[in-house]
């Protein structure tokens, strides 16, 4: 296994840094997950840092080995008390961990946790009943203010935009509104007809998009390649693109490569991260 940018230590001191400056930046926590820092305060989306899913999968013909180590602790990142939204796109674990979760909101009892609406009896099946009173649900078309923040829920497609028997959907991406700055994490997700039209109408300065691609022989519900992720960014006039959901597990993997030829074939701003790596975002001019 290779190691973080930044890991443990390092990384904690790198974020107190940024809030104890009053400062803005975002960090890769590896496969989907960022923090988000401003103001002192702190969104996280979608994390998974912890090995549950190699412990799980150790002994079957799906095993997922690890390329990269652990950014950071989750209890740790928790103990930083800064963290007042988390989000969880859809319910598989690597979006939905309970050692990651269940550490990250006893060290934040302030945090909300967002999820699909759906998925409300699957995450406390998951988390536990204790989770009910962080759980914030929100479906396709919808949003919630949630102090500074402004959360709208975005159908995603993983393969296709499955919904509940009320019609909301399972998984979800999520647009986030915070002062100036406008951010869009997919959750993991394909094109599909209604994503576009439900992108435009808002201002993206931040596209947080996979680049894992779309394989049948890794048995696992696909997601945008890289190539496709720079032309969602392009057509959405998204400010940046941030490539992710690659460089944790050897079997499901791709190299950004594609993606950052292609943004810069289309000139699409693209910015590439490393495992623990931090970049301070400048507002929109």
């Amino acid at each position: 296994m290779k190691p973080p940018f930044q890991q443990a230590e390092t990384f904690l001191a790198d974020v107190q840094r940024v809030l104890d400056a009053n400062g803005r930046a975002v960090w890769w926590l590896g496969q989907s997950g960022f923090l988000m820092v401003q103001r002192g305060q702190g969104l996280v989306f979608d994390p998974y840092l912890s090995d549950s899913l190699t412990r799980k999968y150790a002994h079957t013909d799906k095993p997922h080995t690890r390329i990269t180590e652990r950014v950071v602790d989750p209890a740790e990142l928790g103990r930083l008390g800064t963290i007042n939204i988390i989000t969880s796109s859809h319910n598989h674990t690597d979006h939905l961990d309970a050692e990651t979760l269940a550490p990250l909101l006893a060290e934040n009892p302030q945090a909300r946790l967002v999820i699909p609406a759906a998925n409300r009896d699957f995450v406390l099946d998951r988390l536990g009943s204790d989770a009910a009173s962080h759980l914030t649900g929100l479906d396709e078309g919808n949003f919630v203010k949630l102090g500074e923040i402004e959360i709208h829920g975005v159908a995603s497609a993983h393969p296709a935009v499955e919904r509940d028997a009320s019609g909301r959907c399972r998984f979800l991406g999520y647009v986030a509104r915070w002062n100036d700055l406008t951010l869009y994490h997919s959750g993991d997700t394909l094109w599909h007809e209604g994503l576009v039209p439900s992108l435009k109408q808002f201002k993206i300065d931040v596209a947080f998009l996979p680049i894992n691609g779309d394989r049948p022989e890794r048995r696992v519900a696909g997601n945008l390649d890289g190539c496709q992720a720079a032309q969602l960014a392009k057509t959405i006039s998204a400010r940046w693109v941030v490539p992710c959901h690659f460089d944790l597990f050897e079997f499901n993997t791709a190299s950004p490569d594609d993606c950052i030829k292609e943004c810069e074939r289309i000139e699409q701003p693209c910015r590439v991260l490393r495992n623990g790596e931090g970049w301070e975002i400048l507002a929109r001019v």
